[in-house]
């Protein structure tokens, strides 16, 4: 009997995360639409003038950048060209370098310095809106002429005050970083689901 209650306590406990996560998902929905539109729009510009997309982040968010580059290197949902996106976050040589020679906060913000070219984007993850690393990237980014589209949280931290007018923020107003994190996702598949309907011809 005991065993039977705390399986009940269990799936109750899954439920409250399904539930936890709808809620959030319908409460920023519309809010969030239009900058997805917004954003996707500047990464279908870029792209379709053959520049690239860079993606950074920490931890899951790092997770987040490199499922956003694969499925624009190679595919989202059907058969297409490949789009020049590159996770800056895959590299351990690279990052691991700059992290022992430099300072951590540089790991992104050098590999933008020697990668990114004007007219490129910076995709910019961070659920807290306060990693260093991000934020030096975006700064980076800023030198080298490109747009930022920041995937933040919460209340945006010190990310959304270093954002540029020309750039966008898509803020996820929850306190919870799982939650947050499982907009992201949707966000993510949300901009490769645009870019896709624009280039196929579907939108």
């Amino acid at each position: 009997m005991e065993q039977n209650r705390r399986e009940e306590d269990l799936i109750a406990q899954v439920a409250r995360n399904f539930d936890d996560s709808i809620a959030l998902k319908r409460q920023c929905r519309d809010e969030l639409a239009p900058m997805i539109v917004l954003a996707a729009s500047k990464m279908i510009e870029s792209l379709f003038n053959n520049h690239k997309i860079l993606a950074c982040g920490n931890g899951g968010s790092a997770a987040d950048a490199q499922h956003f580059s694969s499925e624009l290197l190679n595919r989202f949902e059907v058969e297409r060209p490949a789009l020049a996106a590159v996770a800056l976050t895959t590299d351990a040589s690279t990052i691991t370098s700059i992290a022992n020679d430099r300072h951590f906060e540089e790991i992104f913000a050098r590999q933008v310095a020697a990668l990114g070219q004007p007219g490129d984007i910076l995709l910019a993850i961070s659920t807290s809106g306060n990693s260093p690393n991000v934020l030096r990237a975006v700064q980076a980014a800023h030198q080298r002429s490109m747009t930022c589209v920041a995937l933040n949280g919460r209340d945006g931290g010190m990310l959304s005050g270093a954002l540029a007018a020309s750039d966008v923020d898509i803020r996820v107003p929850g306190s919870v970083t799982a939650r947050i994190q499982e907009i992201h996702i949707a966000v993510i598949h949300s901009l490769c689901d645009l870019i896709d309907s624009r280039l196929l011809g579907h939108g």
